[in-house]
């Protein structure tokens, strides 16, 4: 490949090469006719393939080829199983090989900050270990197939309010350990093919243009050997984006940025070497992709359903279980509420919105299920679509309830609750959801309640309900799954990959989330998720790692070679596990690693591995981990390195963050010493008081000041639509911009009218001439920063002269 790449670039030219750095249209890149450099396609994921049918809308609202809807991240990580997401890779390859797909665009791995992110059904976790295991499994099942993937959003994108231009303000070691901890893993583990660099910037440098983070960290420090790929419209000033690392922008520009980069060349503020550089990675990336798009290939569309479903089942978490409440008994009737049992919400609104080969519904599943053994009957019991209490259907509701030998209602969050686009506004379910539950609940104490939502909610009905399970956006199988599950023909084996908290208000980043539109504080700092409510030994719904079985495990003899290693040393820890239920279960074994004594602030504990084991009844096993330097580690920002302070570590081996069964000390000796600063000591106590951090305690944890916001005016590229609609020009682009979005939209439901509204509220004005073309120039968006600072009359002239 090499040589063929050498060949090529000796015969681009230079405007060739720039043309190259951007994409042809919407979803392919740019190809050479005369030098036979095919142009090939990327498409949405990242839990099933979204590749437009048509022009499409490209935003994942209109139409789209039917592709397998496998359950969306949250719900692959509450399987905990790396197998089952190389597996599901593999079909999402077959299915890109069939639609001649060269990319599939994921999958998501930022940190789920703060349960309201209104995208985090498209993230596996609060914790950055098993969000880059899984991520790499997903990966290499791709990549096997020969389709590349996209690893995204590079970094620090946690939220969806003013994503595109918000200012992340986070210190380093957080930065480090956290947010690019599970990159890192994954990158290292899979190489992905390409990594996305996200919309927002990183304490004051937009990530597309972050040498440090694109070229430094992770080609340089990392390896990665594939190219770096904008998120759709992410790129602020080309030219610097090239000289950072950022290789491809996508979509394509009409050819805006392609002329600014030969400039940049021609007057040596770009160097043309630097310009190789990138275009050899997408070149190679193109080759790589080249050989599986000339064969032809169909994949079974039942037997990817089939894997849909077992997936979701595997997936499924069984939260609470008192009494033996579950699996429902086959006899009597059995009475269905809730409309999600009928129109299952089983993925999320965006983007990665997918068109199902099929469509599993809970209730269907139950009715064929149904014969001499138990009877079904239906009541819907609220509305899915708005949030109005309707006192007839939960008289109904009722009836049926008291009626039934065993009730399940199916309750959750519509898509207008959480979407990307947008952030929840608290963590309640729907009112009238709530009023039922309360309804039925009365007349049924022993009523199950299964969960469909994307993100933890709060649960004030649970001291009053015996069992419930969550089912979370559980694809297209989903409702066969949850069936199988409920009725015991499959054991419940899936644990949450993130905490429950009781409330919004126990959430460590609750008082500094989203921020405000032009900036967003870090400053719980490490303390996310259980890291923090382990730390301050905080009451939670459900911890991180929980989950039930109808069976039961015994953990024993946890066994480590040695008691002391050096810094550098693996060493292998060992345990037993027991099936000592009656029937075939799975548990998920989880090691944490606490530093005793330490002389920086950690952590409680941290995840450092986990096992899914199959276990028969009454059968044993020996589970055995391996733990090295890292595993130990914390990123020291004085040295710039991991280091490991010496002293002793306890190895903890549990159920979840929260149930630990087994323990053992280690002692880990190391040269390095340790110094504790302002910050270690003050946030070993602002955990104890984590919603009150000022300005002074996280600039000692940030090293510098808190940087001031930038001022709204004067208006500027980065401004946005709601920025300038202080003004009256900006309240008249802001009109026919909405105009436009809903004339291409057509008629819409809540979640994708909320979704426009925040694209246009918050899309920067340089996304109006990178991605208008014709219909709005540079000289219309350079009249339009000249009108709205109060220079009308030479705003008006550039605005009309195109």
């Amino acid at each position: 490949m090499n040589e063929k790449i050498d060949k090529l670039m000796k015969e681009l030219t230079l405007e060739e090469k720039a043309s190259l750095c951007s994409g042809k249209d919407f979803w392919n890149l740019e190809g050479i006719d005369r030098l036979n450099i095919p142009s090939i396609m990327v498409t949405d994921g990242p839990h099933g393939l979204r590749k437009q049918a048509g022009s499409g809308d490209h935003v994942g609202l209109g139409d789209s080829v039917p592709a397998t809807c496998f359950p969306t991240a949250v719900a692959l990580a509450s399987s905990w199983d790396r197998n089952l997401l190389e597996e599901v890779g593999v079909a999402l390859g077959e299915e890109c090989l069939q639609e001649k797909v060269s990319v599939l665009l994921g999958p998501g791995i930022n940190i789920k900050r703060n349960p309201l992110c209104g995208r985090n059904f498209e993230y596996f976790s609060e914790d950055p270990y098993i969000a880059g295991e899984l991520a790499a499994s997903l990966i290499n099942g791709v990549q096997s197939k020969g389709i590349g993937t996209s690893l995204k959003h590079f970094a620090a994108n946690n939220q969806e309010f003013c994503r595109m231009t918000i200012d992340t303000v986070v210190d380093e070691r957080t930065l480090r350990e956290l947010y690019l901890g599970g990159f890192e893993k994954a990158v290292k583990q899979s190489q992905p093919w390409t990594v996305m660099n996200a919309y927002n910037q990183i304490n004051g440098e937009f990530c597309s243009e972050s040498k440090t983070l694109l070229t430094n960290i992770l080609k340089e420090e990392w390896g990665h050997e594939g190219l770096v790929v904008t998120d759709w419209g992410a790129t602020n000033d080309r030219v610097e984006g090239i000289k950072a690392g950022e290789e491809l922008e996508m979509p394509g520009n009409g050819g805006i940025n392609d002329r600014r980069i030969v400039a940049a060349v021609k007057s040596g503020d770009l160097d043309e070497s630097v310009l190789d550089l990138r275009v050899r990675r997408i070149l190679e990336l193109i080759l790589k992709a080249e050989p599986v798009l000339s064969d032809e290939y169909s994949y079974s569309e039942d037997e990817h359903h089939n894997l849909a479903v077992n997936v979701a089942e595997q997936s499924i978490v069984l939260l609470k279980n008192e009494n033996n409440r579950l699996p429902l008994k086959k006899k009597g009737m059995i009475g269905i509420i809730g409309d999600f049992a009928e129109n299952p919400r089983y993925q999320g609104a965006g983007s990665s919105m997918i068109k199902p080969t099929k469509l599993d519904s809970a209730l269907k599943a139950f009715e064929n299920a149904a014969g001499n053994d138990f009877t079904v009957k239906y009541a819907k019991g609220f509305n899915t679509k708005m949030d109005i209490i309707e006192d007839h259907l939960i008289k109904e509701a009722v009836t049926l309830a008291s009626q039934s030998d065993q009730t399940v209602i199916f309750a959750g969050l519509p898509p207008a609750f959480e979407s990307e686009g947008f952030d929840r506004k608290h963590m309640s379910l729907p009112q009238n959801q709530l009023k039922l539950i309360d309804a039925v609940l009365a007349v049924d104490s022993k009523a199950v309640v299964v969960l469909s939502n994307g993100s933890p909610i709060e649960l004030p009905f649970i001291d009053r309900c015996e069992a419930i399970v969550e089912s979370y956006l559980s694809g297209q199988g989903g409702g066969t799954a949850v069936k199988n599950v409920l009725l015991g023909e499959v054991n419940p084996s899936g644990k949450i990959a993130e905490t429950f908290p009781r409330e919004l208000k126990d959430v460590p980043s609750n008082r500094y989330f989203p921020g405000s539109t032009k900036q967003v504080l870090y400053k719980e700092g490490l303390y996310v998720g259980y890291r923090y409510f382990d730390r301050a030994d905080k009451e939670v719904l459900f911890p991180f790692g929980h989950g039930l079985s109808y069976t039961s495990f015994s953990y024993s003899d946890i066994r480590l070679p040695k008691k002391k290693i050096g810094d550098n040393e693996t060493i292998n820890v060992s345990c037993k596990v027991k099936n000592t239920g009656s029937r075939t279960g799975k548990e998920i074994v989880q090691l944490y690693v606490r530093d005793v004594e330490s002389t920086v602030y950690r952590p409680e504990k941290e995840l450092k591995g986990f096992e899914k084991v199959e276990l028969a009844a009454g059968e044993e096993k020996e589970i055995t981990f391996v733990l090295d330097r890292r595993s130990f580690a914390f990123y020291d920002t004085v040295s710039r390195v991991w280091q490991v302070e010496p002293g002793e570590f306890e190895i903890l081996i549990g159920a979840s963050s929260r149930d630990i069964k087994l323990r053992e000390s280690l002692s880990v000796e190391s040269d390095y010493t340790a110094v504790e600063s302002d910050a270690d000591r003050i946030y070993r106590e602002v955990v104890y008081n984590i919603e009150n951090i000022s300005n002074r305690d996280f600039e000692k944890l940030l090293g510098t000041p808190v940087p001031q916001e930038s001022p709204i005016t004067p208006y500027h590229r980065n401004s946005t639509i709601a920025d300038i609609s202080r003004t009256f020009i900006g309240r008249q682009m802001k009109k026919q911009i909405a105009k436009n979005f809903t004339q291409s939209f057509g008629e819409m439901d809540d979640s994708t009218r909320l979704m426009v509204e925040s694209m246009v509220n918050e899309m920067p004005l340089r996304s109006l001439a990178m991605m208008g073309g014709d219909k709005f120039t540079e000289n219309m968006l350079e009249g339009l920063l000249l009108m709205t600072n109060g220079k009308l009359f030479r705003g008006l002239l550039l605005f009309l002269k195109k």
